[in-house]
């Protein structure tokens, strides 16, 4: 199993392309295998024949290194080839149990404890309470015990006032002291069985916990490594990654009325191929945003390349316009097309989703008004972008009448890593962005 991709792990076996005892000569596809972002064609770096299949297809969770088939040279014996004894198929990868209800861990042993008449252990049909400390100096100092009065303290506490009160039945001589000689009891106490070991109070009922479902109650998905990466990554950005956030509406007026003019002449282009042609430009500008965190510090990236996000059925996947900011609409639309194509597919190469130096996520096809998107590390900024709806704002004509005229606006939000771009850089940056996309012909 090779590594495929520099954050792979392990992979699944997908399909085999070439058959026990087939001809595979150098360059000929073996098998297909998913990594941690797509599924990629594993090829053959040597001739010879394909002499046994050590993982069927469809095994999931093949580590690193692990055998997974053996080719031997032309004329040799492929049916008897031996497997190596220090590499084997590696062992089926377990489903995890079912998750049970955690054991009431063992309560240690109490220790000995000297008794008082204030501190009472809980024995049968004797109450035990929680007294707070003014209450406790009243009993001990007038040798009373708590359990001959009642708690009316939130969450059954013995107050100051309970205590009190009992003092003055003392006085009016309807209750007797209670003064047990204090003793050193090595005994344990028989555990309580109506409830738990420890005094808590149960008015009012004491909360039950909430607990992992039954066994039964749930239909377990299998995830992806495409799945599992894109949990790992998006929790680790999340909690590491010092996100802040800047919002602007952008008027797209003259981004449209140029669009409609390239379809006259049978171009076709789409507003988000504006979007990452006005952020390329943009990124040219203002350099200092076109940079990447990789655990040490800051690195200047010298190209700009702009990761698109394009939702598959196994999960999002970036990839990448390389050198965005030489590119016209019409080639940065192309090059679009093509990758969101593979990359649905299934067969975008690695070359042509890792790396980038600025991601653009876009939900406006989806009504989606405007979002916050999760920076995708080590780049520094992320670029989220909403649906363009028509807004009417009061304006003044060429006369200086004011009059309510329609604008097509969207929202787009700018998450950015604030150890590399602060607050004050990257609102520039929307400002220029903003300007850009606003007046088409700096994108040409």
């Amino acid at each position: 199993m090779p590594s495929l991709s520099p954050t792979m792990e392990q992979g699944n076996i997908v399909k085999w392309l070439k058959k026990e005892g087939e001809a595979v000569s150098a360059g000929d596809s073996l098998c297909e295998i998913e990594t941690d972002k797509a599924v990629v064609t594993l090829d053959a770096n040597d001739d010879g024949i394909l002499a046994k299949i050590v993982v069927e297809e469809g095994a999931k969770n093949i580590k690193l290194g692990s055998l997974i088939g053996l080719m031997v040279e032309e004329g040799e014996d492929w049916k008897h080839v031996e497997i190596p004894k220090d590499v084997g198929a590696p062992p089926p990868v377990s489903k995890p149990p079912p998750v049970s209800k955690p054991a009431v861990p063992p309560q240690p042993s109490p220790q000995p404890q000297i008794s008082s008449p204030a501190r009472k252990e809980h024995t049968e049909g004797t109450p035990r309470f929680r007294l707070s400390p003014a209450a406790r100096n009243i009993l001990e100092k007038h040798s009373l015990d708590a359990s001959q009065g009642t708690a009316t303290g939130p969450r059954g506490i013995f107050t100051k006032e309970d205590a009190l009160k009992l003092v003055e039945l003392k006085q009016m001589g309807k209750i007797t002291e209670s003064r047990p000689a204090p003793t050193l009891s090595a005994s344990v106490p028989p555990p309580a069985t109506g409830g738990p070991s420890y005094p808590r109070p149960m008015i009012p009922p004491v909360s039950i916990p909430g607990q992992p479902n039954a066994t039964g109650t749930f239909t377990e998905i299998p995830a992806s490594n495409i799945r599992r990466v894109i949990a790992k990554r998006l929790t680790e950005s999340k909690s590491t990654v010092p996100h802040a956030y800047a919002t602007a509406d952008c008027d797209l007026g003259a981004v449209l009325k140029v669009r409609q003019d390239l379809v006259k002449d049978d171009v076709k282009v789409s507003v988000n191929d504006f979007i990452i042609r006005a952020a390329a430009v943009t990124l040219k500008q203002m350099p200092g945003v076109n940079v990447s965190w990789d655990g040490e510090g800051p690195k200047q990236l010298p190209s700009v390349d702009i990761s698109v996000a394009v939702a598959t059925d196994k999960g999002l996947i970036t990839p990448i316009i390389k050198d965005a900011a030489a590119k016209g609409v019409q080639e940065i639309a192309d090059s679009v097309k093509v990758l969101s194509k593979k990359a649905r597919d299934g067969k975008l190469l690695p070359e042509e989703y890792q790396g980038g130096s600025f991601s653009i996520s876009n939900l406006g096809m989806f009504g989606i008004d405007e979002f916050a998107a999760v920076i995708n590390p080590p780049q520094a900024c992320i670029l989220a972008v909403g649906r363009f709806r028509p807004v009417l704002k009061l304006t003044e004509d060429e006369e200086g009448n004011p009059q309510l005229r329609q604008h097509q606006l969207i929202t787009v939000t700018m998450s950015s890593d604030s150890r590399v771009v602060d607050d004050e850089l990257a609102t520039r940056f929307l400002e220029s962005f903003k300007a850009n996309l606003e007046n088409p012909m700096r994108l040409a």
